[in-house]
């Protein structure tokens, strides 16, 4: 089994780093494979709403300047997803956001590539703003049906100037609980694969309230 993890940062061995590996050692403790892919530093263009994906149904973005395309193989391949984001304006950041509009625009028009693999998000912050950006980061997550794991508190690590965050015991704690619950929880999904029917997937309902 392997976790991706989305380096949302533009800093590649900043706080957001620093605490994706946080959860990558304990993955890793608990026998699952682990790799970052720094994305936060590339050009990667928003979503232009063409819905070509949707069109062609063959897994890709129409959009060529970047590799999305390459990085969705990735995340497809992958049993669980983590992603990792810095605060700059109580938000994800922005090319994290453009990334992960498209990766799950994608994936939601090519039949749900991503749904019931595990994901979580942790969060580097200075101060505040960290709450908003994790919930904006678990919209993803819920709206594609992956699994989320739980933690002691929430995936939200306190830092400045890169490291800093290794002196905040507790959010350290919150997510080595994250990374033993992420663990566990695809390690049942894996136990229980032939065991236990996962729910069929329904048709997508569009209602529109405009009359």
């Amino acid at each position: 089994m392997k976790v991706l993890a989305i380096n949302g940062s533009p800093n590649k061995d900043g706080n957001t780093w620093h605490a994706l590996n946080m959860v990558g050692e304990e993955l890793k403790n608990n026998g699952i494979d682990f790799e970052i892919l720094h994305i936060g530093n590339k050009h990667i263009h928003g979503c232009l709403g063409c819905k070509k994906c949707a069109e062609h149904k063959d897994e890709k973005c129409s959009i060529k300047k970047d590799d999305l395309n390459k990085w969705l193989q990735m995340a497809k391949a992958a049993d669980g997803l983590l992603i990792g984001s810095p605060v700059y304006y109580s938000g994800i950041a922005g090319t994290l956001k453009s990334f992960l509009d498209r990766l799950f625009y994608v994936s939601g028009s090519n039949g749900n590539l991503f749904r019931h693999k595990v994901g979580a998000a942790v969060i580097a912050v200075r101060r505040t703003g960290g709450s908003s950006t994790l919930d904006a980061l678990n919209h993803y997550f819920t709206v594609t049906e992956m699994l989320i794991p739980g933690s002691s508190y929430w995936n939200i690590i306190h830092g400045r100037t890169s490291g800093e965050v290794e002196q905040d015991s507790e959010g350290k704690q919150a997510l080595r609980v994250l990374a033993k619950n992420m663990a566990w929880l695809l390690k049942m999904k894996e136990a229980t694969k032939d065991i236990i029917t996962p729910p069929l997937q329904e048709k997508k309902e569009m209602m529109s309230f405009i009359r």
